[in-house]
C-alpha cells in the first residue's frame, strides 16, 4: 500500500495498489520514481519484490527502490526485479564498507545513499536510522562527506521533522549538505507548494526536488510542478 507520513509516522492509507500511483505518476510526466519499503519489518518482504517487478513493468522512468537493504545479493536482486537505482540507510551506517562494496560491483551511478536528519534542541542535526527512530551521534554534513568517498553517486536526503508538516525543505541542511559534496543531493521532505521545490534548487542547491505527499491527490500532478519551475527560469526535461 501506499501511506502518508507525518515525522516517519504513517497517518493514512493513500492508495491499496502502488500501480495505481503510478499509473498516475506516468500520465503526469514525472521523472523519476523512489519506492521504499518502509515496513516495520520485513514480514511482508516478499510482497514488496512482488511490487518492485510489476512497478518496472508498468514504469517508464528510472525506478529507483530502497528499504531493508542490508548486502549485494539484496541490491542484485532488486536490480534483477527491474529496479535501476537502489537507495541505502540504515546498513550503510552500520556497515559503512557496504557502500564501497556495492559501487564496486554496480557503480556508483546505482548506489543512492538516504540520509535521514533529525533537528536536535540546539540547532545542530543528527543522523538517524531504522526508519527515523535510532540516533547515530553523525553529522549529516560529514557523512555526506564519507559516503561520498565510499562510492555512493546519489545522496537523498531527508529532515524528519519536515516530513509531512508542509513547510518546505530544511534548507539550512540541504545548504550545508550541497556545498559540502560534488554529487548531487536529492531533497525530501516538507513539499506542499510548488514554490518549496524552486527553494529546494535555487536556495538549497540540490540538483534535484522530490516528494511524496503533494502527489498523492490527482489535482496535484508534477505537470503543473514542472510548469512552475520552468517559469521559475529552472531548466526542466
Amino acid at each position: 500500500m501506499v501511506v502518508q507520513s507525518v515525522r516517519f509516522k504513517h497517518t493514512n492509507v493513500i492508495h491499496w495498489k502502488p500501480l495505481t500511483a503510478v499509473d498516475f505518476f506516468d500520465r503526469w510526466a514525472v521523472d523519476e520514481i523512489i519506492v521504499l519499503d518502509v515496513s516495520r519489518n520485513k514480514k511482508q518482504r516478499n510482497k514488496f519484490y512482488q511490487v518492485v517487478e510489476e512497478l518496472s513493468q508498468k514504469c517508464f522512468v528510472p525506478l529507483t527502490v530502497g528499504g531493508w537493504i542490508d548486502s549485494v545479493n539484496e541490491i542484485r536482486k532488486l536490480l534483477r526485479l527491474g529496479g535501476d537505482k537502489v537507495v541505502i540507510n540504515t546498513e550503510a551506517v552500520r556497515r559503512p564498507t557496504l557502500i564501497a562494496e556495492c559501487a564496486q560491483v554496480f557503480g556508483s551511478q546505482c548506489i543512492v545513499v538516504s540520509i535521514d536528519a533529525r533537528m536536535k534542541e540546539d540547532g545542530t542535526c543528527e543522523v538517524y536510522i531504522d526508519r527515523g527512530q535510532e540516533a547515530t551521534g553523525l553529522d549529516p554534513v560529514g557523512w555526506a562527506r564519507e559516503v561520498q568517498k565510499l562510492g555512493a553517486g546519489e545522496i537523498f536526503l531527508n529532515c524528519i521533522e519536515r516530513d509531512g508538516f508542509r513547510q518546505g525543505y530544511e534548507l539550512g541542511l540541504l545548504q550545508q549538505v550541497t556545498a559540502a559534496v560534488d554529487i548531487p543531493v536529492i531533497a525530501m521532505g516538507g513539499v506542499f507548494s510548488w514554490q518549496h521545490l524552486v527553494d529546494g534548487i535555487t536556495l538549497g542547491g540540490a540538483e534535484a526536488v522530490a516528494a511524496a505527499n503533494i502527489f498523492h491527490y490527482t489535482e496535484h500532478s508534477t505537470k503543473k510542478a514542472k510548469d512552475y519551475l520552468r517559469q521559475a527560469g529552472i531548466d526542466v526535461r
